[in-house]
């Protein structure tokens, strides 16, 4: 069953997928026809998948509050509270029951962990699955067409260049591998002598735009960008970023050359390093003055699936893969300096991930009592907050708060798969007669929930934030946690505004709608 729901998942129109949630619409139909899986599969996948989230959300989550991402963020939980406010809305004026409207909200803002937060803590977690199988698909059809149409409407030549450079929270590069759709290299002839006989760190361009210098031509050969080198007129320099911010810093230092691919020892002067180091993690490119102490340039950072080329402000986390361009004694330095111990990243520790669940378990099992309220955050929660704040620090005592990406991925999606299975077969029997009954007034909720959000977080952000179109969009998917509408953004533009806009929202509004959820369907019952 699983597997079948792997294979549907795979299936792309135009780009859109179900993913690992086609497996919830594989088990509505097994359920339907009795089958049946043993007991406590469901809350095991489910413990594993929201402490992974917590884990893969912790490094950015409590930096993107105190830093540049606030404004994301904030954009962030105002789709999940707007979210939030229409469900509630739409559970009094069509008078769904409380565990409907709330896997509604769940599938329209395309939340998984938020339909186990609502499952764990449900007196009829049946209802729950089939409100999320009926709003999943319009929750990733409602995003991706907002996308689609925001784009037509708004999109003009101001926004593509990307004049305002979003915060740097975070990003990934494909590291030792060749450039990407929207990474590339030009060659900009210096000719502004306001730039000559100064540093590239003085240039006010680079400081603020995702985009780097990593090679000046000397007698014939592009070498690494020297410690000490200045601009001088005539100078041919190598920038690396999107097309957008390679135009926009080669107007302040002179001419783009229409060249051929430039040729470089790529073998011997650049090289992937891990960061493990805690003297570089958490520290933005500025404050670590790579090139000047070690003659290196960072052109991208790998992290989280997504590809960026950092600014001076981009702050280095635990475990990022860093693409260093400098001379090969320069490059061993660096390796040194930043930790770079692969190994250390691609270990997995079991005695932490079961010491770090079986926190979790427990934390979500204690209960504040607030007269006749009584509050726990329960089994997806309380492994949510451990896993949050383990990421964050990445040890406490002997947990270790970190794990290879590979077991990640398979820990999220085998967690994920469980409890999707578990859920879909326990609501299976009931689907058919549910829909019967309300199967249009699900629909009509399900698709308010999903706009209504995104309206108001786009309009929040451009209107009010005076973002750009590319930050304002990045941010809403984000707070949609909506990986289909940041596949649509990142074709439209070689901008990375989309990527580092989302990676700014998306671990916000993942915790708010979480936490939130179960408390919303307690307060609609």
């Amino acid at each position: 069953m699983i597997a079948l729901g792997l294979l549907v998942g795979r299936v792309s129109f135009r780009g859109i997928s179900l993913g690992t949630s086609a497996i919830l619409f594989v088990a509505l139909l097994a359920g339907h026809y009795g089958w049946t899986i043993p007991t406590g599969f469901g809350t095991l996948g489910l413990a594993l998948f929201v402490y992974c989230v917590g884990i893969s959300a912790g490094p950015t989550f409590f930096r993107g509050l105190a830093s540049h991402g606030r404004a994301m963020a904030i954009t962030g939980s105002v789709i999940v509270l707007t979210g939030v406010a229409v469900t509630w809305t739409c559970a009094r004026l069509l008078g769904l029951p409380a565990e409907l409207a709330g896997g509604l909200m769940a599938g329209a803002m395309t939340s998984t962990p938020a339909l186990g937060a609502i499952t764990q803590s449900s007196s009829d977690p049946a209802a729950v699955a089939v409100g999320f199988g009926v709003a999943y698909p319009i929750g990733i059809i409602a995003v991706v067409l907002f996308v689609q149409i925001a784009i037509k409407l708004f999109a003009k030549s101001g926004d593509s260049d990307g004049t305002d450079s979003a915060s740097e929270t975070s990003g990934q590069s494909s590291a030792e591998i060749a450039e990407s759709d929207s990474i590339g290299r030009r060659v900009v002839r210096i000719a502004n002598p306001v730039v000559s006989g100064k540093r590239p760190s003085e240039i006010v361009a680079f400081a603020d735009s995702p985009c780097q210098m990593s090679r000046v031509q000397r007698e014939g050969r592009w070498r690494p960008t020297p410690p000490d080198y200045q601009f001088e007129i005539g100078d041919d320099v190598m920038l690396v970023g999107g097309a957008s911010e390679i135009r926009r810093v080669s107007e302040t230092l002179g001419e783009l050359q229409d060249t051929a691919e430039p040729v470089v020892d790529a073998d011997r002067e650049r090289r992937y390093v891990v960061v493990t180091s805690p003297e570089i993690y958490g520290r933005t490119l500025k404050e670590l003055r790579l090139r000047s102490n070690y003659g290196v340039t960072i052109v991208r950072v790998q992290r989280h699936d997504v590809e960026f080329v950092p600014s001076a402000r981009t702050r280095i986390e635990f475990g990022d893969g860093l693409v260093a361009v400098g001379e090969p004694d320069a490059l061993a330095k660096i390796a040194n300096a930043v930790g770079h111990r692969p190994r250390t990243v691609n270990e997995t520790d079991l005695l932490s991930l079961v010491a770090g669940i079986v926190l979790g378990i427990f934390v979500g099992n204690l209960s504040l009592q607030i007269g006749e309220f009584s509050m726990s955050l329960g089994i997806a929660g309380g492994p949510l907050m451990v896993g949050l704040i383990l990421g964050h620090f990445r040890r406490l005592g002997p947990i270790r708060g970190s794990y290879p990406p590979a077991a990640m991925l398979l820990m999220t999606e085998g967690g994920l798969a469980l409890f999707l299975a578990d859920a879909g077969l326990n609501a299976g029997a009931n689907v058919v007669e549910v829909l019967m009954e309300r199967g249009v007034m699900l629909c009509v909720a399900a698709a308010a929930i999903a706009i209504i959000p995104l309206l108001v977080g786009f309009a929040g952000s451009r209107c009010l934030g005076g973002r750009t179109l590319w930050q304002s969009l990045g941010a809403t998917c984000g707070g949609m946690t909506s990986t289909p509408g940041l596949a649509v953004l990142t074709g439209a533009t070689d901008s990375s505004q989309p990527a580092t806009s989302y990676v700014a929202a998306y671990p916000v509004a993942l915790v708010l709608i979480t936490v939130a959820a179960p408390w919303l369907v307690e307060l609609i019952g």
